[in-house]
C-alpha cells in the first residue's frame, strides 16, 4: 500500500500562506528591518550620487549603478529579515506548533518563501525607485548627465528599466537565499554570518587574489558580484559576467540554499 501523502489542497495552501503572513507581519522586526532597508538604500544611494563628480564630462561612470549603490548595504537588512522569518520560530519553539498544524514541511517552507518574496518585492521596489529618483535629481548637477555627454535616459529606458527591475529581483533572491540558509542552519547568528560571508567575502577574496583570471572567476561565481551585474547599463563588454547571466548565478545560489533547507527540514526533527 502506498504511504504517500495526498497533495495539499488549495485551501491548505491558502491556510499556510495566511498563517505565515500573520506570523511575519506581527513580528516587530519585520517592519522595522524593511523600513530601515528602504531608508538606508535610498540614503546611501543619494550620498553616492552626491559624492560622484565628473566636471570634465569625460568620465566612464555608470549613472544607474551609482544611483543603486545603496543596494550593497540594504541587502544585508533583507537577509536579516528573511533569516528571522525562520530562525525566530526555532528560537521560540513555535516551529513545533507550525509543523504540527501543517505536517507537509515543504508546504510550510513554500509559504514562508512566498510571503518573504512578496514583502521584499514591495520594499525593494520602493527602495530602488527612490534610489533611481535620487540619482536622477542629483547626478546631472555633478556633471553626470546629458550636459556632461551622458545619454538622456528616463525610468522607461530599456537599460535603466532592466537595472531597476533586476535590482528588485536581486533583493528577492537574496531574501530566498537567506531563507534557505536559515532553514538549513536554524540558528540566526550562524545563518546571518553565512549569508553575509557569502555576499561580502567573495569580492574581498577576488580583490586579494593577485591573479586576474582567478579574480574574474571569483566575481563570476560570487552571489553578490555576479548578481549585481544586473545594475550595469554601460560597459557591459567589460563585465566579468553579463547582467542576466549574473542574476542567474544568484538564482542558482538561492535555489541551492532552498533545496538544502527543504531537504534538511524534511529529514530532521523540529
Amino acid at each position: 500500500m502506498s504511504t504517500a501523502r495526498p497533495a495539499p489542497t488549495a485551501s491548505a495552501r491558502g491556510t499556510a500562506l495566511h498563517a505565515e503572513w500573520t506570523k511575519l507581519r506581527t513580528l516587530a522586526s519585520t517592519c522595522w528591518l524593511l523600513a530601515a532597508m528602504i531608508a538606508l538604500t535610498v540614503a546611501v544611494s543619494a550620498a553616492a550620487a552626491a559624492a560622484a563628480r565628473c566636471p570634465s564630462g569625460a568620465c566612464a561612470d555608470d549613472p544607474a549603478r551609482i544611483s543603486l549603490t545603496g543596494i550593497y548595504l540594504g541587502q544585508a537588512l533583507v537577509a536579516v529579515m528573511a533569516v528571522l522569518a525562520v530562525s525566530g520560530e526555532y528560537g521560540s519553539g513555535m516551529i513545533r506548533l507550525t509543523l504540527a498544524a501543517m505536517p507537509r514541511r515543504i508546504s510550510v517552507l513554500a509559504a514562508k518563501a512566498a510571503v518573504v518574496t512578496g514583502l521584499t518585492t514591495v520594499a525593494g521596489t520602493i527602495a530602488v525607485m527612490g534610489s533611481l529618483l535620487a540619482g536622477r535629481l542629483i547626478l546631472p548637477g555633478n556633471g553626470i548627465g546629458p550636459a556632461g555627454g551622458y545619454p538622456a535616459r528616463s525610468f522607461g529606458d530599456g537599460a535603466v528599466l532592466r537595472a531597476g527591475f533586476g535590482s528588485v529581483l536581486y533583493l528577492v533572491l537574496i531574501a530566498l537565499l537567506s531563507l534557505g540558509a536559515a532553514t538549513a542552519l536554524r540558528e540566526a547568528a550562524a545563518a546571518i554570518g553565512t549569508v553575509l560571508g557569502l555576499l561580502y567575502l567573495f569580492p574581498i577574496v577576488a580583490a586579494a587574489a593577485g591573479d586576474a583570471a582567478v579574480s574574474r572567476h571569483l566575481e563570476q561565481a560570487g552571489p553578490m558580484t555576479a548578481g549585481l551585474a544586473i545594475e550595469a547599463t554601460t560597459g557591459l563588454s567589460t563585465l566579468p559576467i553579463g547582467p542576466w547571466a549574473g542574476l542567474g548565478v544568484l538564482a542558482a545560489w538561492a535555489a541551492g540554499a532552498l533545496s538544502l533547507g527543504g531537504l534538511l527540514l524534511r529529514l530532521r526533527d523540529a
